[in-house]
């Protein structure tokens, strides 16, 4: 019997107004596919649609985004963030975003005295939101849930109202994802468990590469119980 060939994956770079195709050769991630068919182009390709047939990627060299790493001077901001509805919704387990509160929560991470680190996103120099990423080993009931302890965890908010609904969080996604595989040279996968009615934030990691998984109910801090969507990505097949 002979053997299967291999489906062929479509690759589309949109850059000005054009598109640039091809396709994954074997043996060859997304990342890479979209910097040899944007090879002629001004900047490095982002992921904007990963969950079709076709793997759609952009340059737009007038969106830069950029992540740089989270000081005390950027509390008063992530309070702010912490409190807008949108982002209320899904975040009130941590409780009311007070000043004092915050700095509890967040000072340590900053200082890097607990496994988690934060990460201020900026688009074209503004800050617009931020990633916290961890090794989810690090959390030893966490892990029991997951289907790799080995793999580094994340969240993520836009917390900038004017800037959500604009495909900006695919972009911080994807630029924390290219950064963290050179971080974490060693791991295979990254993993995301938005709650299961966050129906936003599924989409935009369908759009970098993650794969839905199992549904379980992960503790709170205030004590509650989030029902959430276990979203793994394949860091070997999409990043290289």
């Amino acid at each position: 019997m002979e053997p299967v060939p291999a489906a062929v994956v479509p690759v589309v770079v949109r850059v000005r107004g054009h598109e640039l195709t091809g396709a994954v050769r074997p043996a060859e991630s997304w990342a890479a596919a979209a910097r040899r068919v944007a090879a002629t182009a001004a900047g490095a390709p982002v992921a904007t649609d990963l969950a079709g047939e076709t793997l759609v990627f952009a340059v737009e060299p007038d969106l830069t985004t950029t992540l740089r790493a989270m000081t005390y001077g950027d509390l008063p901001v992530l309070a702010r963030w912490l409190g807008e509805p949108h982002v209320q919704r899904w975040w009130h387990h941590e409780g009311e975003p007070s000043q004092e509160r915050v700095a509890a929560t967040y000072g340590p991470r900053i200082d890097g005295t607990t496994p988690i680190r934060m990460w201020v996103a900026e688009v074209n120099g503004r800050s617009v939101g931020f990633v916290q990423d961890y090794r989810i080993r690090d959390f030893p009931d966490f892990a029991l849930l997951t289907p790799d302890p080995d793999a580094v965890g994340l969240d993520y908010v836009i917390g900038e109202p004017d800037w959500v609904g604009r495909g900006i969080g695919a972009r911080v996604l994807w630029t924390w994802m290219v950064r963290a595989a050179t971080r974490f040279p060693d791991a295979t996968g990254f993993f995301a468990a938005p709650d299961h009615r966050n129906a936003a934030s599924l989409r935009v990691l369908d759009k970098v590469g993650f794969v839905r998984g199992t549904w379980f109910d992960e503790r709170q801090r205030d004590g509650g119980v989030a029902t959430v969507v276990g979203c793994t990505l394949d860091v070997r097949r999409v990043l290289g």
